[in-house]
């Protein structure tokens, strides 16, 4: 099933997408005589993904067809939602070839950082580049995972079963800055618009081969970085694993899984995320307004 969080009515919210028809929550809510919550976030929350899923699964996917759909001049899209409780990122986790992994996984535990919500936004919205404080950003592609449910000191092998769905995400950095001392990570990735997430999440159940899943940087309309998760060093179960022995993840917390390869972004380009199954992520990226205005003559 994918979920799709578009903009409509005024409000932000959720659409089941199935053969490029969106029908809303609250259309399914009133032919149906469900009380789903209507959007993305919420349906979280609430724990109510997993009996939607079913409801799709069982009956819903051939009663969409006959239902209202939003008309397709009227959908824009947002982003999956705007406030999760926790964005973590991961770094440095692919290798070209799988036979790096095992002595890499041996040498180190994950390069993680986190990221805060004020850095987020949706589909199409600009990049921008911080004035005055860095001169050398990159973004790049990555696989999130969206947590389900609940979850603290579990094992890798029942990790993904706390895995609501994945979307698609754009992580940027001001690499100067971290390249300056390593313990400015945090702060490199937490200006304004440093992450970008796309309006879906597509649930586990629709990805039959999840490590042969491809991850694609696009930078001004080229391909410049592609690999799949079974090169990643940290599978996306022991992500999960691991950070939950960190602390208590919540329904709605992101992780970002990293990357294939970073692009340096500069005003007037425009960076594009591309996962199979998914509308590709892109933002265009500008100069950002100086932090002062020069004072008057």
């Amino acid at each position: 099933m994918k979920l799709v969080t578009i903009h409509y009515e005024g409000i932000e919210q959720a659409c089941i997408t199935l053969d490029d028809r969106y029908v809303l929550l609250h259309t399914i809510n009133q032919l149906e005589q469900t009380d789903w919550a209507i959007n993305v976030f919420d349906l979280l929350q609430e724990g109510q993904l997993d009996a939607l899923t079913a409801w799709y699964s069982a009956v819903g996917r051939e009663k969409l067809g006959a239902m209202e759909s939003v008309p397709e001049e009227a959908i824009m899209p947002a982003p999956l939602y705007r406030n999760p409780r926790k964005i973590w990122g991961i770094g440095m986790n692919y290798v070209k070839e799988t036979v790096e992994r095992e002595k890499l996984f041996a040498e180190a535990d994950p390069v993680s950082f986190m990221k805060p919500d004020t850095s987020l936004i949706g589909p199409n919205m600009a990049i921008e580049l911080p004035a005055r404080q860095t001169e050398h950003v990159t973004a790049e592609a990555e696989l999130a995972l969206i947590i389900g449910r609940t979850c603290k000191n579990i094992t890798e092998a029942e990790a993904l079963d706390f895995v609501a769905g994945f979307a698609v995400s754009v992580d940027v950095t001001a690499a100067d800055i971290h390249a300056k001392h390593q313990r400015f990570l945090t702060r490199a990735k937490s200006f304004d618009t440093f992450f970008g997430l796309g309006s879906e999440l597509i649930t586990r159940d629709e990805f039959a081969d999840l490590p042969q899943l491809a991850v694609e940087t696009w930078h001004n309309g080229e391909l410049a970085h592609r690999n799949v998760l079974a090169n990643m060093i940290y599978q996306p179960a022991y992500l999960i694993a691991f950070h939950s022995q960190v602390m208590t993840l919540l329904p709605g917390d992101v992780i970002l899984t990293g990357t294939p390869g970073a692009v340096v972004i500069r005003d007037g380009d425009v960076i594009e995320a591309r996962i199979p199954g998914f509308e590709p992520l892109l933002h265009p990226v500008k100069a950002g307004a100086p932090l002062f205005s020069p004072s008057p003559a």
